[in-house]
């Protein structure tokens, strides 16, 4: 086919043109093949190097989001994919090696006829033990779970028949049960929405019979969750800039939690460095992976701070991937993803 001079700009025009409005997708055109970086590896600890070599870099693998949350890796026959959510876009996007970013779902968080606010999509994004995709939807105010057909099944929506405010991040516990967070964060006017029906911001327990608990609503910002490796501890991270914190509470044998401890505290870089405590995973080895102002920050199961992963921008999540070793990170309008030395928890 005949490549016209016309034809030629129109191509380089496109890949030059800023981010689409919030109502449509992005795509990347990041080359699939030679990925950027940013940002640097932090080393507060010796100890850091055991789990990030010298030589790893930050790779930028997809740009042009408005706001990126809830990274899951998925395997499949052909090498495994990521998905994200794009929340203000209320999609789901997808990345594959080689081929780049698309988009997966849309709506993902809100099927409502009317405007709802500047978050409505999905936000956090997590499998359960059949593999099938669970994600914590702003818009509709619940968890949903994706069947093999394509449509959705509520799991929950509402605690003693008042509305969720907003389910945030979830993490599943071996036995099936589901731990989430529930800020106000999804609602077009926050916390002081008149469609809030809740009047606190709770941490729950979804069991696998359908019946959901509400273990604390101590945490004015309850966000990103984990578990520890042996599923004795739940971290529980706290977005709000007045105590910008991440809990350890105790598992008790029936699953509910006991009195929970203060694991550190970044309050004092509010407003020094970008972002506040969001999203967070475990490796295999204990230590919390947890995004918060500077970035990723990298805490021994202590609570002593290692390094961190400090990208430049506000992160708000990252998970494993491919072989459990490749950590990957939202960073507002980007996709990143560093090569570690460990493996997640579960891998």
């Amino acid at each position: 086919m005949k490549c016209t001079f016309t034809a030629i700009c129109l191509i380089i025009l496109t890949r030059l043109m800023p981010a689409q409005d919030a109502q449509t997708p992005a795509v990347s055109t990041i080359d699939t093949t030679n990925y950027p970086t940013l940002g640097q590896v932090i080393r507060l600890d010796p100890a850091i190097d055991e789990l990030i070599a010298k030589s790893a870099k930050i790779e930028m693998i997809g740009d042009g989001f408005v706001w990126a949350e809830g990274p899951v890796w998925i395997n499949h026959k052909d090498g495994g994919y990521l998905l994200f959510s794009d929340i203000p876009r209320n999609s789901i996007m997808k990345w594959q090696e080689g081929l780049g970013v698309s988009l997966f779902m849309k709506p993902s968080g809100y099927t409502g006829a009317t405007s709802y606010g500047n978050e409505p999509g999905s936000n956090g994004l997590l499998l359960d033990h059949k593999g099938r995709l669970l994600a914590c939807e702003h818009g509709d105010r619940r968890i949903s779970l994706l069947t093999e057909g394509g449509g959705k099944r509520t799991l929950v929506d509402n605690f003693s028949g008042k509305r969720l405010n907003s389910p945030n991040d979830a993490c599943i516990k071996s036995n099936g049960d589901i731990y989430f967070t529930d800020p106000p964060y999804g609602l077009p006017n926050r916390y002081e929405d008149k469609r809030r029906e809740l009047d606190f911001c709770g941490v729950y327990r979804l069991s696998k019979n359908g019946s959901l608990t509400l273990l604390t609503k101590e945490m004015t910002r309850p966000n990103g969750i984990a578990f520890s490796p042996d599923e004795k501890t739940l971290y529980v991270a706290q977005s709000d800039p007045k105590a910008a914190i991440w809990k350890k509470f105790p598992v008790n044998a029936d699953g509910t939690l006991g009195k929970g401890k203060l694991f550190a505290d970044a309050t004092a870089n509010v407003g020094k460095l970008p972002g506040l405590p969001d999203g967070l995973k475990v490796d295999s080895q204990g230590n919390l992976w947890a995004t918060g102002p500077g970035g990723v920050s990298i805490f021994n199961p202590e609570g002593k701070l290692l390094g961190r992963i400090s990208t430049g921008e506000k992160t708000a999540n990252c998970g494993w991937g491919n072989d459990g070793s490749i950590l990957y990170l939202t960073a507002d309008m980007y996709i990143c993803r560093i090569q570690t030395k460990v493996k997640g928890a579960g891998w």
